[in-house]
This record gives C-alpha cells, sequence and structure tokens, in this order.
C-alpha cells in the first residue's frame, strides 16, 4: 500500500482501540494574506508622496506661497511639525491612486528634469508601500526659489 493509503486508514497501537489517523484540513480555504480587506486613507499616501518629493534635489519645497505661509505659522506653534503632506493632494481607490503635487524648485535647475524625477521617486515609493498602481502623477511648479530671497520658513535657534 502507498503512505497516502496507509495515512487514511484506521490504525490500531498494541491491543486499543481503532484510532483513525488525523487529515489535514484546511480552514478558510487560500492564502491567510489574502483574507480580509485593507484599505489605505489618503493621508497615509499624501505624507509618502509628500516625503518622496522632498527627496528629489532641486524641490525646494512644497505648496503654494499662501499654503507655505499658513504653514509655516503651523510650524512655528508648540507641539507642531512640517506638514509632510503640503502641496500634495490624492485619491485613493480600492486597487489605484492618483496625486497632484504643487512644488517650488531651485533656480537654475532644469525643471522638466526635476519633475521627471520627482514623478520617479514618487511612484517608487507610493506602489512599493502600498501596493497601489499609481495611474499619474500631475506636477505643478507653483514658484522658483531665487538664491537671493529669504526663506518663508526660518530655521528655530533652539536645536
Amino acid at each position: 500500500m502507498s503512505d497516502m493509503t496507509q495515512q487514511n486508514r484506521t490504525q490500531t497501537s498494541e491491543g486499543d482501540t481503532p484510532v483513525q489517523a488525523r487529515k489535514t484540513v484546511r480552514r478558510g480555504g487560500g492564502d491567510p494574506g489574502s483574507r480580509g480587506r485593507t484599505s489605505i486613507a489618503d493621508g497615509v499616501v499624501e505624507k509618502i508622496a509628500g516625503l518622496a518629493a522632498r527627496d528629489v534635489l532641486g524641490v525646494h519645497a512644497m505648496g503654494s506661497g499662501l499654503s507655505r505661509t499658513f504653514g509655516a505659522v503651523r510650524d512655528r506653534v508648540p507641539g507642531g511639525s512640517k506638514a509632510a503632506t503640503r502641496g500634495v493632494k490624492v485619491e485613493v481607490g480600492e486597487v489605484q491612486t492618483a496625486l497632484d503635487l504643487e512644488i517650488v524648485v531651485d533656480y537654475g535647475v532644469s525643471i522638466s528634469d526635476v519633475a521627471k524625477a520627482v514623478r520617479e521617486n514618487v511612484i517608487a515609493a507610493v506602489e512599493r508601500m502600498t501596493g497601489l498602481e499609481v495611474v499619474e502623477v500631475n506636477i505643478a511648479v507653483s514658484d522658483v526659489k531665487l538664491p537671493e530671497e529669504e526663506d518663508e520658513e526660518p530655521e528655530t535657534r533652539l536645536q
């Protein structure tokens, strides 16, 4: 007899009553990792995209002048922190997402090269971390930071 047939047959052990061999039962069906639903909030994708965009050389800031001004005030409030989502808007579906970014670039850089690098970095980070397919990343360059301009968000004196 084959091993499989022997496992499924009734077995006896030294005069004891017959014992049925235990069958492996798979409960719930399918891979345990696929049971249930995962939903990702818009804010999660916004943070990932905002941080990924800021990592690109040539991106000076995120958001329009008005949002940066309000953000600078908010950052000065005790307990406040830099808004990672400033200048980022997303639409998140079940399996796809679309993003709109508003950036300020440094003077002298190629805007098309910076936009391409931002798009690539954001897509890679969002898809890797969320598993969502990024269908589009629209980038609006709202300003250019000139070398002689003072930053709207000065560093705090405390380090």
